[in-house]
Formats: structure tokens, C-alpha cells, sequence
């Protein structure tokens, strides 16, 4: 039987990464799931919890999966369509509706029962600006000539950081409740970010991919001393450094074009690839 030439090519690793990107967003929202069946009162319930910290953190894996696909398709040179649309389709599960179904779960309910369903609207309007993003990529992706070079920015902020930054700070959250500390209405900050990131999500503010770092990146003492005690910190008091290191990144984008340009090269480019290839794939939207 002839070979389909419209059959699109289907690169192993890369897609693999996306498979498992796509299988911690799925047992993410298992979990939360499985944590409103199990936990029918309308209080957190402590002996519950470890749902919602697995969920947490398979969202965070899902973040290390989708960053990996793209760092391994750009390495072998592995540029597929399909692992562009393939990418956006488990980056709408695992980062739009995981985290969106997580804070309704934690914060928005309270919300609903105050302003009849305003916290749907608001978990909805966190999804469908992440979508609409993805979506926006991907158009701007299959109109871009062949050979022309992807950007090193990114138009908006990532939806893989927005759903770092909610499910971060979530675990932060999570923590209060576990020691039966009082939050207050501080707990609706997290739905103030939630806004935030949405609009950020789909707007063109310009944030940086980090394309021009690799593996073969060199720098100074100093940064790399300085590397390797975030690293240290990382382990040690991950639960703060977490949300520290998301939301970083997230004011970085937005005062970045007030940094001088010397500073921005320095710390987004590899000192010795100053225009470094970029074979695309699925690059992350």
C-alpha cells in the first residue's frame, strides 16, 4: 500500500516528551477529581490533601516534559507540524485546564457562592485565553516562511509559566491550610494572578524563550557560582523557590524592555552562538 504523502511526520522523542506532558495533565485533574468525590464537604480536608499536592506536582512535571520536547527537537533537528499541533493540544490540557479546575477547587467555589457563578467565569476565562494563545502560536508558526528562523520571543507570556506560577503559589496555599493557619482573604490574591496571567497569557508583551541557551552555554564564575546556589536553594526550600523562580520570570518579561540590551544578551544568549540556529519543531508556544 503506497505511503500517504500527506501523512505527517511523526518524530519519536520529542513526541514521546508530549505524551508525557499530556499524561501528568490528565492525572492531574484525576486527582482533583478524585479529591471532590472522596471529599464531599465544602472544607479543605487535610487527609485529602495529598490529591491536590499530586496535582501540583504533575503539573509541574508536566513543565519539565514540555520543556524537554522542545530542547530535544531542536537538538536532533527534528521540525514537525504535527509535533506543533500535537504540543498545543496537550499544553490546553495540562496548563489550561488543570490548573484552571485546581484554583476553582481550592478558591473559586467560595467565590460562586457569594457571586453566583463568577468563579466559573473566571477559571473559564484563564483556559480560554491559554487556548486562544496556543492557538495564536500556532497560526503565527505555519505563516512564518520555511528557513526564516523561529524568534526568541515569545508573543505573551508562556501558558507552561502561567500554570507554574497558579500551581506554585497554590502549594504555598495548601501549606496554610495544612497548619491550620489563618489566610483570610489573602487566598483571593491567587485569583487577582489568575486575571492577570490570563491577560498577559494572550497579550504581546514579549517574553524570552531562552532559545539561545544550551548545553554547550558558557559563562563567568559568577553566574555559574550564582547558578548553582539557586540550584542549592531550590532543593532545599523548594516550596518557596518555586513560586520565587516562576515569578521571576514573570516580572523579568515585564521589565525587560528596561533593561539595556547588554544585560539582556548576557543573560538570554549563549556568549559564544550570538545568532544560533534554530531548526524549530515544536517550539514552545
Amino acid at each position: 500500500m503506497p505511503k500517504d504523502p500527506y501523512s505527517p511526520k511523526i518524530y519519536l522523542w520529542p513526541n514521546l516528551m508530549t505524551a508525557g506532558n499530556l499524561l501528568c495533565g490528565f492525572f492531574a485533574i484525576m486527582n482533583i477529581v478524585t479529591y471532590r468525590i472522596k471529599g464531599s464537604s465544602e472544607d479543605f480536608n487535610p487527609e485529602l490533601a495529598y490529591h491536590y499536592y499530586w496535582a501540583i506536582g504533575l503539573i509541574l512535571g508536566a513543565c519539565l516534559f514540555d520543556a524537554l520536547d522542545g530542547r530535544i527537537a531542536r537538538m536532533v533537528g527534528e521540525e514537525s507540524p504535527f509535533g506543533r499541533e500535537f504540543d498545543s493540544l496537550a499544553d490546553t490540557v495540562s496548563f489550561g485546564v488543570a490548573p484552571a479546575l485546581l484554583v476553582h477547587e481550592i478558591v473559586l467555589r467560595e467565590i460562586n457562592e457569594q457571586w453566583d457563578r463568577l468563579g466559573w467565569i473566571i477559571a473559564f476565562f484563564y483556559l480560554l485565553c491559554g487556548t486562544m494563545r496556543l492557538a495564536r502560536f500556532n497560526c503565527t508558526a505555519a505563516a512564518t516562511p520555511s528557513g526564516a528562523g523561529a524568534s526568541k520571543d515569545f508573543q505573551g507570556c508562556p501558558i507552561p509559566a502561567a500554570a507554574g506560577v497558579i500551581s506554585s503559589l497554590t502549594l504555598l496555599l495548601l501549606d496554610v491550610y495544612a497548619k491550620d493557619k489563618v489566610i483570610g482573604n489573602w487566598k483571593y490574591a491567587l485569583v487577582v494572578v489568575m486575571v492577570l496571567l490570563s491577560i498577559l497569557m494572550f497579550s504581546n508583551v514579549p517574553y524570552p524563550s531562552f532559545k539561545g541557551l544550551g548545553w554547550k552555554t558558557k559563562r563567568t564564575f559568577p553566574w555559574v557560582l550564582g547558578a548553582m546556589m539557586v540550584m542549592m536553594l531550590t532543593v532545599w526550600q523548594w516550596r518557596y523557590m518555586l513560586p520565587t523562580l516562576f515569578l521571576s520570570y514573570l516580572f523579568y518579561g515585564l521589565v525587560r524592555p528596561w533593561i539595556s540590551r547588554r544585560w539582556v544578551r548576557e543573560i538570554e544568549e549563549d556568549e559564544d552562538e550570538s545568532d544560533p540556529e534554530d531548526p524549530g519543531n515544536q517550539t514552545k508556544p
